[in-house]
C-alpha cells in the first residue's frame, strides 16, 4: 500500500516534467515512453535503496527508453525504401513561438547524447552526477558532452539570425 501511495505521488508531481523531458530529447511517442517508465519503478520498487531513488530513477529509464527509441527508428529508416518525415501534430506547432521552433529544431540537430545532456542540465536543472546517472556515463562525459552540445547549439542559433 505504502509504495502504491508513492508512485501515485511520484506521478501526480512529476509527470509533466517526465513527458517534457521526453519531448525535448526527441521522442515522438512521450506518453507511452513516460507510461513505461512508471511500469518499470512498478516492477522494481523493491529494488530501490530509498524511495528518493526512484525520481532519479524514472529519469534515467525516460532517457534510455527514448535512446532505444530512436535508434530503432533509426534503423527503421535506413532501411526504408522510401523515406517519410515524421509530421507534427498542428496543435503542437501552433502552440510553439518561433523562437521556442528554432531552439526545438536546433536541438534536434544535435547528437543524442549531447540533446540528452544539454535538456538534463538546462531544463531540468540537474547537477552532472545526477545527469551522469541518468545517462549511465561518467561525469567528465557529461561536460564534455553539454560543451559541445551547447557550442553547436550556439553556431545553429548564430547561423539562423
Amino acid at each position: 500500500m505504502e509504495r502504491e501511495a508513492a508512485l501515485t505521488r511520484l506521478f501526480e508531481s512529476h509527470y509533466t516534467g517526465l513527458l517534457r523531458l521526453a519531448v525535448l530529447l526527441g521522442a515522438d511517442d512521450a506518453e507511452d515512453i513516460v507510461a513505461e517508465a512508471f511500469c518499470e519503478l512498478h516492477r522494481r520498487w523493491n529494488r530501490l535503496r530509498t524511495a528518493d531513488a526512484a525520481l532519479p530513477y524514472l529519469r534515467s529509464v525516460v532517457c534510455n527508453l527514448t535512446r532505444m527509441r530512436l535508434r530503432h527508428l533509426q534503423v527503421v529508416r535506413k532501411h526504408a525504401d522510401w523515406s517519410t518525415d515524421l509530421e507534427r501534430s498542428a496543435e503542437s506547432v501552433a502552440l510553439l513561438r518561433d523562437d521556442q521552433k528554432a531552439l526545438i529544431d536546433a536541438l534536434r540537430q544535435l547528437s543524442v547524447r549531447q540533446r540528452e545532456a544539454l535538456v538534463l542540465r538546462y531544463w531540468l536543472g540537474l547537477r552532472e552526477s545526477d545527469i551522469a546517472a541518468a545517462m549511465s556515463i561518467s561525469c567528465g562525459a557529461v561536460k564534455a558532452h553539454t560543451n559541445r552540445g551547447m557550442a553547436t547549439l550556439t553556431k545553429i542559433m548564430r547561423e539562423r539570425r
